[in-house]
């Protein structure tokens, strides 16, 4: 009995070498016949296609921008050099300018010396104005950049650095020497005058609107203890901490002699009245307070 059963599983199994799940498969493939088997082979194809075209398009974009690289920094470098020329051309032209005022203001005090007229009135009031140059002791007081601290979990200079000479900076030098007597001031020789500004355009530091950029050099005709009033004046001890704890670079030395440059002249603009057709009415104060007489008498 036993081995009639293995006889007749052995014969169901050669007769059905397939379970159902696999007869099922092989039934359904045989139904959807060769043309799945395209659909498929077109359907990888055609992604095989994308990712090729996607590529292509990778790799043209990376060409252009490499190959864009060279005509930005050619442009960029073309612009500075443009601009250094025109600052050179417009250095060249305020020196021509001011050997021009210097010569005028010769041949001006030549000619009011033989007419008998004295010019001291005169340079006086440019000394003044600063629209003279000047000759004469003085200070020097130089300020340069702190240089710039490195970060020490990138090994990169730091974005901020607070060593960096301000417009303020400039500004509180020139206060505290106009303050300890000086007569005459320039800084990176441009003369300094009542109409004179010192500010911050981005990161350059303009002196009536001309750059300038460290090292700073303030330099000062006046007294012979000039240099020595700065020094023991709050101002000078403030840059000393500064000094001391952020790096800047600051000196203060005494020259026998020095020379600064006239100032432009000043663009000066005054206010004109406006005419009243009918006399101005006086405004009256708050109540109890006096009215004022019309005959402007108290």
């Amino acid at each position: 009995m036993t081995e009639r059963r293995a006889s007749d599983f052995l014969s169901e199994m050669f007769r059905n070498p397939l379970d159902d799940g696999y007869a099922e498969a092989a039934r359904r493939r045989a139904e959807r016949g060769p043309d799945s088997f395209r659909r498929k082979l077109t359907g990888r194809a055609g992604r095989a296609l994308v990712l090729v075209a996607t590529g292509f398009l990778l790799v043209v974009a990376y060409h252009q921008t490499v190959a864009g690289r060279p005509e930005s920094s050619r442009v960029r470098a073309g612009l500075i050099a443009d601009v250094r020329q025109r600052q050179q051309e417009t250095d060249r032209l305020q020196q021509q300018a001011d050997q021009l005022r210097y010569e005028v203001s010769r041949q001006r005090d030549q000619a009011l010396a033989a007419a008998g007229t004295d010019a001291g009135a005169i340079n006086r009031l440019e000394l003044g104005t600063g629209t003279g140059r000047v000759r004469g002791p003085g200070t020097v007081v130089r300020l340069v950049d702190a240089v710039a601290p490195v970060d020490p979990v990138t090994g990169k200079p730091a974005t901020k650095n607070l060593g960096v000479v301000l417009d303020r900076d400039l500004q509180k030098v020139t206060n505290e020497l106009w303050h300890d007597g000086a007569e005459a001031i320039a800084v990176n020789g441009e003369r300094l005058s009542a109409t004179s500004t010192i500010r911050t355009a981005g990161s350059t530091i303009l002196v009536d609107f001309r750059p300038i950029s460290s090292p700073y050099l303030v330099s000062a005709i006046g007294p012979e203890d000039l240099d020595q009033r700065f020094t023991d004046s709050r101002t000078g001890q403030l840059f000393r901490a500064i000094a001391n704890q952020y790096g800047m670079q600051v000196s203060v030395d005494r020259r026998g002699d020095l020379t600064l440059p006239a100032a432009p002249d000043p663009q000066l603009h005054y206010a004109q009245p406006v005419p009243s057709a009918t006399p101005s009415t006086p405004v009256s104060g708050p109540p109890g307070s006096p009215v004022p007489s019309s005959s402007g008498g108290r």
